[in-house]
């Protein structure tokens, strides 16, 4: 089935979904959408149909997107009363067999195999595609997908994928895309931790800290991180591209996941307590960059202040 003939389903049009659905609406497709909030005026005053349940944009799509906050919201959304697998039938009320379910929520991999698992037994496909690139990537169409399912699965949504994102991966079968997610979050989170420590060194010292940054964009310390939350950190503008209340989700899966495979992730663990810090001074809606403040209040020193 060629992408311009699929029926496709949004659900969940937060920060990230909006835009990501708006990608598809521009590019001709037809669209059914629901989520719990107000849909964005972008997404109303479109072509898109607005659509009173999950169930609802199920039974009228072929290809149902999902981007919702955490593993307890795609549940519901896939297995509640009125969710995405009571509207996977036929017309005779025979299975859906050829719709495709997309999940690109952060959430648990154990738990998308068993999520998969359930949608399989109904006669349809399953992806795990999990994303990275923040409300930028989103709005700009150049987010990373890391994609867990079948290889013949993933080339018929790759089309869409494409209207997302630019660095779209099959990484696996089932599960292998959430965990790619994690393995993402880990080296955000550290690295944000990294580039939190090496500015308020030299901002304490003396340095300025915007012209420290300037010099590392040059060498190996380069990094994304670096160029986005460095200035983010050096300019205090720590308003959410991503919350730390979500990366502290993403965290947490990485630790539970590490306990049940019996290894340990001791930077994980500290980055994990930098955001809960955080978050105990009132900042689970700031920017994940604003770790640098739990940083700060350890030093009693704010990047970019004068020493003495």
């Amino acid at each position: 089935m060629q992408a311009s003939a699929v029926k496709i389903g949004f659900i969940g049009l937060g920060i990230m979904g909006a835009p990501m659905a708006g990608h598809l609406i521009k590019a001709g497709h037809q669209l059914f959408v629901h989520t719990l909030g107000k849909v964005p005026e972008a997404i109303s005053a479109s072509t898109a149909t607005q659509c009173m349940s999950a169930r609802g944009v199920a039974e009228r799509a072929d290809i149902i997107f999902i981007m919702v906050p955490d593993t307890p919201d795609v549940e519901a959304a896939l297995f509640g009363e009125a969710g995405v697998a009571a509207g996977l039938k036929g017309p005779a009320g025979k299975p859906g067999t050829g719709k495709v379910v997309v999940d690109m929520s952060s959430i648990s991999p154990i738990a998308t195999k068993a999520f998969a698992q359930k949608i399989n037994a109904l006669g349809c496909d399953y992806l795990d595609a999990p994303v990275s690139g923040g409300e930028v990537g989103a709005r700009n169409a150049t987010l990373s997908i890391m994609v867990g399912g079948s290889e013949a699965v993933f080339e018929r949504v790759s089309p869409l994928f494409a209207l997302m994102g630019k660095n779209i991966t099959l990484v696996g079968g089932n599960g292998d895309g959430q965990t790619a997610k994690v393995a993402n979050q880990i080296i955000v989170a550290l690295t944000i931790e990294a580039v939190a420590e090496a500015l308020l060194l030299a901002s304490r010292a003396g340095a300025d800290p915007a012209r420290v940054r300037q010099a590392l964009m040059g060498g190996f310390a380069s990094s994304k991180i670096l160029e986005v939350h460095g200035e983010r950190m050096v300019k205090r503008n720590f308003e959410p591209g991503f919350r730390i209340e979500l990366h502290q989700k993403d965290l947490n899966l990485a630790l539970t996941t590490a306990r049940q495979l019996g290894i340990s992730l001791p930077n994980t663990a500290t980055a994990q307590e930098l955001f809960n810090a955080c978050s105990a001074h009132g900042g689970k809606a700031w920017d994940h960059s604003a770790m640098a403040r739990a940083l700060e209040k350890m030093a009693n020193f704010e990047i970019g202040q004068k020493p003495g």
